[in-house]
């Protein structure tokens, strides 16, 4: 049984990493260097300092011995999302981007208060909404106006709403993000009613850091940034909390340990750190690129045929292109759900929610010219121009001319 296991790994790792074309926004791979790290003698370690805990009695030092080597990785991964990101505190240890988000709603409001974010039908994080972390913290929840015409914010409603619930805090950010946020009416309106500002950038952390994508959060108002480190950032799966406020950062590390976290797993810290580092080195030429070729991909997808939302505004500003499922469903007449599965035997890697990314094509060394053969597959097989097995002959000739990870 053992050596099954390691032959499926095996598989899936030749299948996924040599075969595929992912598309998947939500995913990307880890260089060489962070997956060594991951597979480090820091998996196997603990830490607890006492700044971390101050109700856990530590007299002095790391409560376990023999961390002076992490305690200085997690230190300098500090250093550099601080300078990424543009603030003065950077928390490495929440163990993914939903516990990053429980963290921040933990810290920044009390049972009965109100928050406020983007629906789930509007392209929102369904984990905000009521039934979920809000439930656990007895938090009430209200939706932010959004204007599906343009795929952002009503501005007038949302200063109007914000202005009747009063809320403790407003939370920007969704999955499925196109287009930035004007921030700086956000944070005027939440100035009125004492509102916190909160980015979930989950998707966006990686053009963020690159200066492609709502890069100056904390100038622009925003008090605190969260996200999961493995979508546009390129590191291992995780959380991260930025703030540039000392209030909110001591809040923040008051609800890390013995929390929302125990053991924070230093292997994946040191390899969010070692991440932080290329994107401080390469973050630039890679976001440049990631959202280049996501217009690239919605541009030629649209002229094969297939129905891509908000090419009057340029189709996206971000890693992802949304595709108008409902039309495409309606022509085909076939269900989304469907047509993914029909993707993915043809070595074709998506959602089913309709959103496709570039990040992970971009990390391979893929441009404009290849977002257009890409565009070329998929509407191929979804069109029925291509039988499965051309296109999954011709996915894996692409691939083969890219198979070595960039901006790394």
């Amino acid at each position: 049984m053992p050596l099954r296991i390691y032959e499926l790994v095996k598989a899936h790792d030749e299948w996924r990493l040599k075969n595929c074309l992912n598309l998947v926004p939500s995913e990307n791979v880890t260089s060489p260097a962070v997956r060594s790290i991951l597979a480090s003698d820091l998996g196997h370690r603990y830490s607890l300092r006492p700044e971390e805990a101050p109700d856990f009695h530590v007299p002095y030092g790391n409560f376990y011995c023999g961390t002076k080597y992490a305690d200085e990785i997690e230190r300098i991964g500090q250093e550099i999302a601080c300078e990424l990101f543009g603030c003065k505190h950077a928390f490495l240890q929440p163990l993914s981007g939903h516990i990053a988000g429980l963290i921040m709603l933990a810290s920044l409001t009390e049972r009965g208060d109100t928050i406020m974010c983007i629906e789930e039908r509007d392209g929102g994080y369904p984990g905000y909404g009521p039934r979920f972390l809000p439930s656990y913290l007895g938090l009430e929840v209200r939706f932010l106006p959004f204007n599906k015409a343009v795929f952002d914010l009503d501005y007038e409603a949302c200063e109007e709403a914000i202005r009747r619930a009063k809320p403790k805090l407003v939370i920007l950010g969704a999955s499925t993000i196109l287009f930035p946020y004007d921030l700086k009416r956000i944070r005027e309106a939440c100035d009125k009613v004492g509102a916190y500002l909160g980015y979930d950038a989950s998707h966006v952390l990686g053009l963020m850091a690159g200066g492609e994508f709502q890069p100056e959060p904390f100038r622009e108002g925003v008090d605190i940034v969260i996200g999961s480190t493995h979508k546009t950032l390129f590191g291992p799966q995780g959380g991260l909390v930025l703030t540039d406020d000392d209030v909110i950062a001591e809040r923040v590390r008051a609800n890390l340990k013995l929390k929302t976290l125990d053991n924070p797993h230093l292997n994946r810290v040191a390899a969010l750190a070692q991440a932080l580092a290329e994107m401080q080195e390469h973050g630039r030429d890679y976001a440049r690129q990631v959202v280049a070729n996501a217009k690239a991909l919605a541009k030629s997808l649209e002229e094969h045929g297939l129905p891509v939302l908000y090419g009057h505004k340029g189709y996206t500003r971000s890693h992802q292109v949304l595709l108008n499922v409902e039309q495409l469903e309606r022509e085909l007449g076939v269900p989304y759900s469907r047509l993914a599965e029909k993707l993915e035997e043809a070595n074709i890697i998506v959602d089913r929610a309709g959103r496709l990314g570039t990040q992970e094509l971009t990390r391979w060394g893929m441009g404009e010219e290849e977002m257009k053969a890409v565009a070329g597959l998929l509407s191929g097989v979804l069109m029925g121009r291509l039988k499965t097995q051309e296109a999954r002959e011709a996915v894996r000739a692409l691939r083969e001319k890219f198979s070595t990870l960039r901006y790394c």
